[in-house]
C-alpha cells in the first residue's frame, strides 16, 4: 500500500532524526511529507520508530492508501505520487 507520513516537529535535532529515518524507506515529497510503498507491518514499524523520537506537542500522521485510492491520487509540482515499485537513486 502507498503510505504517506507527515509530521510537525518543533526541535530541529528531532526533526532531522525523524527525516533521516523516513528517508531510509520513503521519498520526501514536501518538507515534512514522505511517501513509500510498504507492507502493513513495515509501515507500522516505521511509524513506531519515528514516533519514539517525538516530544510532547509534536505530531506524526500516517495515511495508508490502497490500490483503488492510489488511482485517484493527484500531484501538481514537486515529486510525482509514488508508483508501486518506484525507486530513486540519490
Amino acid at each position: 500500500m502507498l503510505t504517506v507520513y507527515c509530521y510537525d516537529i518543533a526541535a530541529a535535532r528531532v526533526r532531522t532524526r525523524a527525516a533521516d529515518l523516513l528517508e531510509r524507506e520513503a521519498v520526501r515529497v514536501q518538507e515534512s511529507v514522505f511517501e513509500a510503498w510498504l507492507t502493513r507491518r513495515g509501515s507500522e514499524r516505521l511509524f513506531e520508530r519515528v514516533a519514539a523520537l517525538l516530544h510532547e506537542g509534536d505530531s506524526l500522521r500516517m495515511y495508508a492508501i490502497g490500490h483503488a485510492g492510489r488511482e485517484r491520487c493527484r500531484a501538481f509540482g514537486g515529486a510525482p505520487v509514488a508508483e508501486e515499485g518506484d525507486f530513486w537513486i540519490v
